[in-house]
């Protein structure tokens, strides 16, 4: 499997709503495969799925074909879970994502506690990267954290942006940048004590821009909202424009900086 490439801001496309779809009513259609193919063609560098305990959407075959299938780096999202860790082990994903689920949310509803959880944490990071995988903890935007996941050996950190999403959406500026810029100093923080720095959850292509000029950030992982874009505009034109204001914001980052 190809690694990513450099240079520019990376856009890792969760396919998890497709799957979402397929499962409401059965069969095989629509494909999350298919869609990670779509997603590769129209500009992503890498394709991410989260394999939740309870199967609400994406499966073991999906992850077993999206290990074969597709030529660009698989992020699978975890739970801290041994059944997991079994699964992650024998497909080998570029990467690994340690999320925090609990079976009654929605979606992941905030980051993990890497600084609480060193004990338990500490034995997946360890055998994970043993085998080559890059460890990633989706984590809150605060050095405690940072530094949690950079002494459990971790090589990356997502930083969770939820928050800063909702806050726009709910027509809050104020807090909207104090947000964006407690993301800013978290980023710059990670990147300080050796981190990688990824960044996702709720991006818009109203709230991209805000989080593509952070200079630290080197990916995005971008799903729900492009999913449902491709209801209206398919899903080849909703990964181009996001990569698009992604691109764009990035050269402005630079040219400024």
């Amino acid at each position: 499997m190809s690694g990513f490439g450099k240079g520019q801001l990376r856009l890792g496309v969760n396919i998890d709503h497709v799957a979402t779809i397929r499962n409401a009513r059965g069969g095989r259609h629509p494909d999350p495969v298919r869609a990670a193919h779509i997603a590769v063609e129209a500009g992503a560098e890498g394709v991410t799925a989260h394999l939740r305990e309870d199967r609400r959407h994406i499966t073991d075959e999906d992850i077993a074909r999206l290990s074969v299938e597709i030529d660009r780096p698989l992020n699978l999202e975890m739970a801290a879970t041994d059944e997991m860790l079994e699964i992650a082990l024998r497909h080998k994903p570029h990467a690994a994502c340690i999320v925090p689920e609990k079976r009654e949310e929605r979606t992941t509803e905030g980051g993990l506690d890497a600084a609480g959880g060193h004990n338990h944490l500490q034995r997946f990071v360890s055998e994970l990267s043993g085998i080559g995988i890059r460890v990633s903890l989706f984590i809150e935007a605060e050095e405690r954290q940072m530094d949690a996941a950079a002494a459990l050996g971790a090589q990356v950190v997502e930083i969770h942006t939820g928050r800063y999403c909702d806050l726009a959406l709910a027509g809050d500026g104020p807090g909207r940048e104090r947000e964006l810029e407690r993301i800013r100093k978290a980023a710059a923080y990670a990147a300080s004590v050796g981190l990688e720095v990824h960044a996702g959850h709720g991006l818009t292509y109203e709230t991209v821009g805000g989080v593509a000029v952070i200079p630290e950030v080197v990916e995005l992982n971008i799903g729900h909202f492009l999913i449902g874009e491709a209801i209206f505009s398919g899903l080849d034109s909703a990964v181009r424009r996001m990569r698009s204001l992604m691109d764009a914001s990035r050269v402005r980052q630079v040219s400024q900086g």
